[in-house]
């Protein structure tokens, strides 16, 4: 009887603590409800490459002397590989010495051919000798004209002896190694500009009539976030797929040549729409909704009809206004009626 007792006056006195006691504010974060002009989309593959990705080939057929490592970085016009030049030099050797041949040749037979011109004034030379001399001196220019042509090529093959970068970039691959032997158009090494890229995706037939140049779509990969233009459209679609190419300027600092992506493409006109982040849906067996939050940091929940999405945004239809706070990370403890502590939007739940 007498324990009954003490725990009948222990009850009575804890009473009026429990009673001042409440459950201290739950912590969430929150987000503007906003209008805004979206379209409905649909994620498509992309792959992110350089413009400027070429395989550099030889013009000569000869043996490889030196050629880049893989990663190396170049400016346009230095060499990436030299070819064994010591015939190509030779070549231009003979070739220089023929021309000073002709030259000399052509020399000779235009003073030869004034020479005799004076004399058929004075009917000291026949007039057949100066014909025969003015002929060969016109088969000499042609002959000169030939081993000045013949110089510019060793020349020019000289100079090709060198493959030379056509743009700033990195050597990302060696096709050929030194000492191989190469036959004229053998591709010899790569090279790309990892700072000119863009996106290539294929769209589908029921997003190309939605998209014009320089609209800006959503991007996604493994890695991150970000924004693409579109630079161009080509207007020839697969017969097969029905897909056409949309190629998209990006900043090449964000992302990689040969990143997969996805780009957000409307599938629709847009239309001018309440929006809030798609973290702020609470799907409950009820239906879905959100949590705004009142004045008095109290929680309202508001029962809501989804309609399009585009990105981490999406339409919603219910009792909502542009500038309404709804809760976007901790509410999927609350009740209707709860007391919260707004955090900024770095915190942790």
């Amino acid at each position: 009887m007498k324990i009954l007792y003490t725990a009948a006056l222990f009850v009575l006195l804890t009473l009026p603590v429990l009673a001042q006691w409440e459950a201290p504010p739950a912590p969430v974060v929150v987000a503007k409800a906003n209008r805004g002009m979206i379209a409905p989309s649909v994620e498509v593959p992309g792959t992110v490459l350089s413009r400027f990705d070429s395989r550099l080939a030889s013009e000569l057929s000869a043996k490889i002397a030196w050629i880049a490592e893989v990663g190396t970085k170049v400016k346009k016009g230095e060499a990436v590989a030299k070819l064994d030049d010591i015939n190509f030099r030779l070549r231009e050797v003979e070739a220089s010495s023929e021309l000073k041949r002709e030259q000399a040749r052509v020399k000779f037979l235009r003073s030869e051919v004034k020479r005799l011109e004076r004399l058929a004034l004075d009917n000291n030379a026949a007039k057949s000798l100066l014909e025969r001399t003015t002929s060969d001196l016109s088969v000499a220019e042609s002959e000169e004209a030939i081993a000045n042509a013949r110089l510019g090529r060793a020349k020019v093959a000289m100079a090709v002896t060198e493959i030379s970068a056509p743009f700033d970039g990195i050597v990302t691959e060696r096709l050929r190694s030194i000492g191989e032997r190469l036959n004229v158009a053998d591709e010899v090494i790569r090279l790309v500009d990892p700072d000119s890229i863009e996106i290539v995706a294929r769209a589908p037939l029921n997003t190309v009539h939605y998209l014009s140049v320089a609209d800006e779509l959503a991007l996604r990969s493994d890695y991150g976030d970000g924004q693409a233009v579109v630079r161009t459209i080509v207007p020839f679609g697969n017969p097969q797929s029905h897909m056409f190419e949309v190629r998209l300027d990006v900043d090449s600092a964000a992302w990689t040549v040969g990143e997969s992506v996805r780009v957000s493409m409307p599938t629709s006109n847009v239309r001018d729409v309440l929006t809030v982040p798609r973290d702020a849906l609470v799907l409950r067996r009820e239906g879905a909704s959100v949590f705004m939050v009142t004045t008095e940091s109290q929680v309202r929940r508001i029962p809501v009809i989804t309609g399009m999405g585009s990105g981490p945004l999406i339409e919603v239809i219910g009792e909502l206004t542009a500038g309404d706070s709804v809760v976007v990370r901790g509410a999927e403890r609350l009740e209707d009626g709860m007391t919260v502590s707004v955090k900024p939007a770095s915190g942790s739940d």
